[in-house]
């Protein structure tokens, strides 16, 4: 439900955008963002930082968008969160000695700090490719492949990156003996000759 509830706002505006036009497209993002506000507060549920920053992002260059009938400024926005959102694990992790992406993990993983560290600036720089990459489309390109990159594209490469991410860890995660038969009658060998 999660996972649909963030990505909510991306498939109306794509669905939108090749019924009725880019402002069609930007009008219904602005409205599919403020009912992921709504939703939160139906819920009872803390609004995510992030939700507050995207939505307000969304609601600023989006009204530009439809006010001068330029997209440009649509363009922009997913340039302008992407490169918010690293330069806010790098200042935080550097300055304010916070590591965010422990912060939203840590709960459920145990890493050495230095791997903390390595994923907190991975991040980073993923964040910063995708602002890189979102300029180029959308600057270099027609609107109808920067719509289909925005919503496919930026998309896939946050699916993999992630996937990635968690292949690296996999080396850390803790194993439960009971779902690792292999594991769990090596250690109680092991345990038989110290015994």
């Amino acid at each position: 439900m999660q996972l649909f509830l963030e990505y909510f706002p991306l498939f109306i505006f794509f669905i939108v955008n090749s019924i009725a036009g880019i402002y069609w497209a930007t009008g219904s993002l602005i409205v599919a963002a403020f009912v992921q506000i709504i939703y939160y507060k139906v819920k009872k549920q803390k609004i995510p930082a992030k939700q507050w920053i995207i939505f307000g992002l969304i609601v600023v260059f989006g009204g530009l968008t439809i006010y001068l009938q330029n997209d440009a400024f649509l363009k922009w926005k997913v340039t302008i969160i992407n490169t918010f959102f690293a330069i806010a694990l790098l200042v935080s992790d550097q300055f304010f000695k916070r590591n965010i992406i422990k912060e939203f993990l840590g709960e459920s993983l145990t890493l050495p700090e230095s791997i903390w560290s390595k994923l907190n600036f991975a991040w980073a720089m993923f964040f910063l490719f995708c602002a890189g990459l979102n300029y180029y489309v959308a600057f270099n390109f027609d609107l109808d492949t920067w719509v289909n990159f925005k919503v496919f594209g930026l998309t896939g490469l946050m699916f993999l990156f992630s996937i990635t991410s968690i292949l690296f860890l996999y080396k850390y995660l803790p194993l439960d003996e009971d779902e690792n038969p292999v594991l769990s009658d090596a250690s109680k060998k092991e345990s038989n000759k110290s015994n």
